[in-house]
């Protein structure tokens, strides 16, 4: 670090009070909101000069870690082709550019599902459908929102976001010519989609808040002008969003809260009628709708939590999912709930105990079904009887249970602590599925799982250059017990040659569900560097997956480890409850508990520990830098939360009313204005020893807006906290969109994280 810099941006202070409930609060730093002002954008400027100053010592580290990640990446590479229609679709990125190639090729007759092994030689018949490169020319920031194709391969549709604020320009193009239409719309959401005929296109624009509330429909060939609105969604909790089933036969408009869903379906051949609704939408029930054909008929597999906490799956005809008669698209909200499931179609699985079901993708001759079981990812297939004779697992005799459905089959994988999920599976009438294994040590693995005869081919292993050897990392997963005696799981990966292990296994009662890891590590022989990472909001499960550019920080000694906190998804839906609005602290005291349970074991110490997490996992940093201080040498916070109730009791605010239903409504609810403010990070920065802190955002973030982390900062600075603010000036929520650039981001954070951890000096070979 350079200690001969000027001293740190000390930002004015401007009273503004805001009175909530009978308190009031003064806000010394609410004048950083206004975005367009010069003095505000000057003092971001001065922070970046700051932060510049301060971490310029830690330049040749830097470049040291951007250039082991360079060396370690395959620079120029390409996608496992991925079937639609009469062409393998596929991306290729070279050294030197930002942004992938995406390419086509023909495939070689009805009944070829293998896809060729793509070199850097091209196919026969590759042709360059969109190259993200050419379309950033000139652009400091570029992003694909939307990436739609017709069946027959004639038309893209593409989305185009060059701030970062997620407002995309949407175009269409001619595949035969190469040209682009004269279609374009302007400030659509992303996910926007064209039939699979190419007749329509159908978008979703945002009101005031920027909250996505109407589907649009658009007559390829036509004006922007002449678009109509197909469906509008006037509840402010509520995302709206449309979407083709897979089979292509049915499209979706779906709206939903954190808590309630409703699905409209309309059939693809006559998009221009008035969506209908599948089930009423009812508070508190959440359901997905997928399509399927069994045994010759239409029916819809909807996922559901209507009686199951972990959700359950039915099958219902398509001429009357709810046992009503159906209703037209403004019949949203429908008195008297909804029919009891099982009177309104078959149950998809025998057993779920034990299963937090997630997603169902149904396939002409099978289906399949993506879970967690014991805390972990997991994938299975059920096989149709196309004639509807099969009979159930279980039946004692063939007239006791007859059905279309054959037994769930779980597909098994190597390790027990890694993750399995689908990776591309569009077409309806294929015969195999693509699948993607990775874990903390394994680097991805997508491989084909073939239906027919259950055997798997490996596509890809994700390429791991240079000098590694992946032996040399491990990993496990251990349990620290919360304030409540709840085990929370965290994983964990090192080098071999800075932790013994020790061959056995470890359990957990936590959801009744006995949870082994194939390997258990004891502590290293003296305290280790660790970075403890943490999310823990939304149901968003962290699963173990492989990081490239985390070797650098391994290869210098240092441990990573998640903690998997209530708040998430990993254990089922009453993890996630018990993580959100009135058991928001959960999360908090998890993540403290976990850092705790690693020092207490011998892992590291308290001046060997850093936290990092971003977004929401952001507001996990400012809480337990606020609860817990001691426990850190230093907290890395990315795009942070960290002004929660202030933003939360603005609902002119990007995403606020939707928010309520995650934290609680503090503008109407004195007991929620309580308990966020006790909890809130800027509100609660206290007089005490405070970690070295690194905060990172974006100016045009429309999810976490800039002026948290920056008014988070100036408080921090104003009780003498160590403390950096990093403003990227074009960018958005996720940060650099060049490949390049990101990997320079990572490189900042992890050497300043190794500085912090006294590794800075540690030289590695890539």
């Amino acid at each position: 670090m350079n200690d001969t810099a000027p001293s740190a941006p000390v930002a004015k202070k401007i009273p503004h009070e805001r009175t909530h409930h009978g308190h009031t609060f003064v806000d010394d730093y609410e004048w950083m909101r206004e975005k367009e002002s010069p003095e505000v954008i000057a003092h971001l400027e001065a922070e970046n000069e700051w932060t510049n100053t301060q971490t310029s010592g830690l330049e040749p580290l830097r470049e040291s870690i951007f250039t082991e990640i360079k060396t370690r990446i395959k620079e120029t590479d390409m996608s496992v082709p991925t079937r639609r229609g009469d062409y393998w679709y596929f991306s290729r990125t070279k050294a030197g550019l930002d942004y992938g190639i995406s390419v086509r090729a023909p495939i070689a007759n009805a009944d070829d599902w293998t896809p060729p092994e793509v070199g850097e030689e091209t196919l026969p018949g590759e042709e360059v459908i969109f190259d993200s490169n050419i379309a950033a020319e000139g652009q400091e920031f570029f992003s694909l929102g939307t990436f739609s194709l017709t069946d027959d391969g004639r038309y893209l549709l593409f989305g185009v976001d060059n701030s970062g604020d997620e407002r995309y320009t949407l175009r269409l193009r001619d595949l035969s010519t190469g040209e682009d239409l004269p279609d374009t719309v302007e400030g659509t959401f992303a996910g926007a989609s064209i039939d699979p005929a190419g007749r329509y296109v159908f978008y979703t624009t945002v009101d005031e808040a920027w909250r996505p509330e109407k589907v649009w429909r658009h007559v390829v060939g036509t004006d922007s002008s002449d678009d109509v609105c197909i469906f509008h969604e006037p509840d402010e909790r509520f995302f709206v969003g449309s979407g083709f089933a897979r089979s292509g036969k049915y499209m979706f408009v779906v709206t939903g809260s954190k808590t309630t869903t409703g699905f409209w379906s309309l059939e693809a051949d006559d998009l221009e009628t008035t969506p209908q609704v599948v089930w009423p939408r009812v508070d508190g029930v959440e359901y997905s709708v997928e399509h399927a054909i069994i045994a010759g008929e239409d029916r819809f597999l909807i996922t559901h939590n209507q009686d199951r906490d972990d959700f359950d799956i039915i099958d219902v005809p398509v001429s009357d999912p709810a046992g009503t008669a159906r209703e037209p698209v403004d019949a949203i909200d429908e008195p008297g709930g909804i029919a009891d499931p099982s009177t309104l179609g078959r149950p998809l699985l025998d057993d779920v105990d034990g299963l937090r079901i997630e997603d169902v993708d149904a396939f002409a001759d099978f289906i399949v079904v993506s879970y967690r079981r014991g805390g972990f990812a997991r994938v299975g297939i059920i096989e149709l009887n196309t004639s509807g004779q099969a009979v159930r697992s279980g039946a004692s005799t063939p007239s006791d249970t007859v059905s279309p459905f054959g037994r769930l089959q779980e597909l098994p994988f190597s390790r027990e602590t890694g993750t399995l999920g689908f990776a591309g599976n569009p077409e309806f009438t294929q015969t195999s599925i693509r699948l993607l294994f990775t874990s903390m040590s394994t680097p991805a693995v997508i491989y084909q799982h073939s239906v027919t005869d259950g055997t798997d081919t490996v596509l890809k292993r994700q390429p791991v250059l240079g000098s590694v050897n992946l032996e040399n990392y491990r990993e496990s997963l251990v349990w620290a017990s919360a304030e409540d005696g709840t085990q929370i799981p965290i994983s964990l990966v090192f080098r071999t040659d800075l932790v013994p292990l020790a061959t056995g296994t470890t359990t957990s009662a936590t959801n009744s569900t006995t949870t082994s890891a194939t390997d258990t590590a004891a502590a290293p022989a003296e305290p280790a560097p660790l970075v403890l990472y943490g999310y823990g909001s939304y149901e968003m499960s962290m699963d173990p997956y492989f990081s490239v550019s985390r070797l650098s920080l391994l290869d210098r000694g240092v441990v990573f480890a998640i903690a998997h906190v209530r708040g998430g998804g990993e254990m089922g839906r009453h993890w996630y409850d018990q993580g959100k609005t009135s058991a928001k602290k959960n999360t908090f005291t998890d993540f403290i508990a976990a850092g705790r349970h690693l020092v207490a074991e011998g892992w590291t110490s308290p001046e060997k520990l850093v936290a990092t997490g971003g977004s929401a996992g952001g507001l996990l940093m400012g809480a337990v830098t606020n609860m817990a201080p001691e426990l850190f040498a230093g907290v890395s916070a990315h795009v942070p939360f960290v002004d929660a109730l202030t933003s939360i009791l603005m609902p002119e605010l990007p995403l606020t009313v939707i928010e309520w239903e995650e934290w609680g409504d503090p503008l109407h609810d004195q007991d929620v204005y309580e308990y966020m403010r006790s909890y809130s990070p800027y509100e609660n920065v206290a007089e005490v020893a405070h970690p070295k802190i690194l905060a990172v955002t974006s100016l045009n973030d429309t999810r976490v807006l800039y002026v948290e982390p920056a008014k988070w900062v100036a408080r921090l600075r104003e009780v003498g906290a160590d403390v950096l603010l990093k403003t990227e000036m074009v960018a958005g929520h996720g940060g650099a969109s060049g490949r390049y650039d990101s990997w320079k981001e990572t490189a900042f954070d992890f050497a300043w994280i190794l500085d912090v951890l006294g590794r800075s000096d540690v030289t590695i070979e890539a």
